[in-house]
């Protein structure tokens, strides 16, 4: 089959079509024949993890430590990337109840990749269901990473219905996702984002939005009852002042300071730092394609590139100018 392939890491050159062994599924396994999968944010860490030090890790030392030896550590171990797909059943293992072929399905593999090439073995108790069905394979391929995150998160801090929210980093896949869910969830919601990208904020359904070239939030006198910060661009201390009494600061990116804030304010503060790490579980994937069939939850692609393209599809992603996802198809 085809895949892109890559046996070094470095800049998007190192990505290289290549005709590799197919995959076997085991006994409880499906085959997916892969149609879509989009460029994600760890697709693009795992493509450059070498040049990744420990203080550019979004996360505390000891999570890079195993992040570094999962990803390799003077070469990739896994050489083929793509961790979120859509496509359909092609075989299934003899143990396999849930799915047969035919079945138009999407999910998401995490770690273990894989979803750059022609095929892909999943398990049948992994993150994986059947597809929406009022989205193309481009478009189905692109939820399940950032809405499961963002369902998760969310239902943490137990958002309720006329709260208000800032999502800080709303037009990537966790935030365009928790935008969205926050309105279900009755919130109002207000989304930070730059300048290209404030239409799709828009177009999610945010009450407001603001761009952070040309206004700072924790400044406008503004008060909200959860500031979601996805990346961790602001910090509690500049956001302390536009919480509200009994306010959180939610983070799904954090460093060992964060972890010591969320331990102090749990004891000596109103205002709460909540550090909290999302679980992947189908059922919220099987939520997700719930709403979106109702029409209470979408996507919004920029781009699509065919698979032999894959490298210019991360050039592109690199440049930082994308205004939604960008996928690539596979024939």
């Amino acid at each position: 089959m085809k895949a892109i392939v890559y046996t070094k890491y470095g800049g998007p050159e190192v990505l290289q079509l290549k005709e590799v062994e197919k995959p076997i599924p085991k006994d409880n396994e499906i085959m997916v024949r892969v149609y879509a999968t989009p460029v994600s944010f760890g697709d693009i860490l795992g493509r450059s993890f070498k040049d990744v030090s420990p203080s550019q890790f979004s996360m505390p030392f000891l999570f890079w430590i195993p992040a570094k030896i999962a990803f390799g550590i003077s070469k990739p171990r896994k050489r083929i990337l793509g961790s979120e797909f859509s496509g359909e059943v092609e075989y299934i293992g003899k143990d396999v109840k849930r799915f047969k072929p035919g079945d138009q399905v999407f999910g998401y593999v995490g770690q273990n990749f894989g979803a750059y090439a022609e095929y892909l073995c999943v398990p049948e108790k992994g993150i994986v269901t059947i597809k929406p069905s009022n989205l193309s394979y481009e478009e189905a391929s692109t939820i399940p990473y950032g809405a499961i995150m963002a369902l998760n998160l969310l239902r943490k801090v137990n958002v309720q219905p006329g709260q208000k929210i800032l999502i800080n980093g709303a037009s990537g896949g966790i935030g365009s996702a928790a935008v969205q869910l926050a309105k279900y969830f009755g919130a109002e919601v207000t989304g930070i984002c730059s300048t290209p990208r404030l239409k799709l904020v828009e177009s999610l359904g945010a009450d407001k939005v603001i761009d952070y070239t040309k206004e700072d939030f924790t400044k406008n006198g503004e008060t909200y009852d959860l500031i979601f910060d996805i990346l961790g661009k602001s910090s509690f201390a500049r956001c302390k002042q536009s919480l509200r009494k009994n306010g959180r600061y939610l983070l799904a990116s954090f460093k060992t300071k964060q972890l010591s804030q969320m331990l102090w304010t749990y004891v000596f503060s109103n205002k709460k730092v909540i550090c909290a790490l999302a679980l992947e579980k189908n059922d919220d994937l099987i939520f997700i394609k719930e709403l979106i069939e109702v029409g209470k939850f979408k996507t919004v692609i920029d781009k699509c590139y065919p698979l032999e393209n894959t490298a210019d599809a991360h050039s592109y992603v690199k440049n930082g100018n994308k205004r939604g996802n960008v996928v690539i198809t596979i024939n």
